[in-house]
């Protein structure tokens, strides 16, 4: 039942979103809708200010993925099964975020990852990345976040190997790879 009505509510919100509104912006609706008086967003920034139009910037998927917080299919990403040495950072705005060092196959279907690019210990405040709690599918989980520009990058679970014991699980739609110089 906790499913249907989050799946219920994100379609609400879709068509929320998409109404056209006489002298107010879709966005300020629906968040009118979903924040009590008084909290902040978990965003940064104002969205009134932010320009950049992720449609054209991204693919359709990679749109899906980052700014929708969607997923991509398990077993299709093309960073599944890359191996080569380099850096893995967001599609939208560049961060470098997981080190090729840190891949391992996890046999879960995405790119997996046992720590962020700059991680120390259990210290992720120098890390491109931010976590945030996630209820969307009914049960309590942990999204993973670009810090610079809030794309939606997959999810972090506690079931990783040594020596973080995390494993990152991210949609390879949310990544660029750069090859390392050496």
């Amino acid at each position: 039942m906790a499913r249907f009505l989050c799946r219920f509510a994100a379609v609400r919100v879709k068509e929320i979103a998409h109404m056209p509104l006489p002298g107010k912006t879709r966005l300020s609706l629906v968040r009118q809708m979903f924040t009590n008086s008084g909290l902040r967003s978990l965003t940064r920034y104002d969205e009134t200010v932010v320009t950049t139009d992720w449609q054209k910037k991204l693919t359709p998927e990679q749109y899906v993925v980052t700014r929708e917080k969607g997923t991509e299919l398990p077993f299709s990403g093309i960073y599944l099964n890359h191996s080569e040495p380099g850096m893995y950072h967001c599609v939208c705005c560049d961060t470098p975020l997981f080190s090729s060092e840190a891949k391992y196959n996890s046999g879960t279907g995405w790119p997996s990852f046992y720590e962020a690019q700059g991680t120390k210990g259990r210290d992720e405040s120098n890390t491109g990345i931010l976590r945030r709690p996630d209820n969307s599918l009914g049960c309590t989980g942990t999204e993973v976040i670009c810090r610079t520009c809030d794309a939606h990058l997959g999810h972090v679970f506690e079931d990783g190997p040594e020596p973080s014991g995390q494993r990152f699980c991210i949609n390879s739609a949310a990544l660029t790879f750069k090859a390392s110089s050496k």
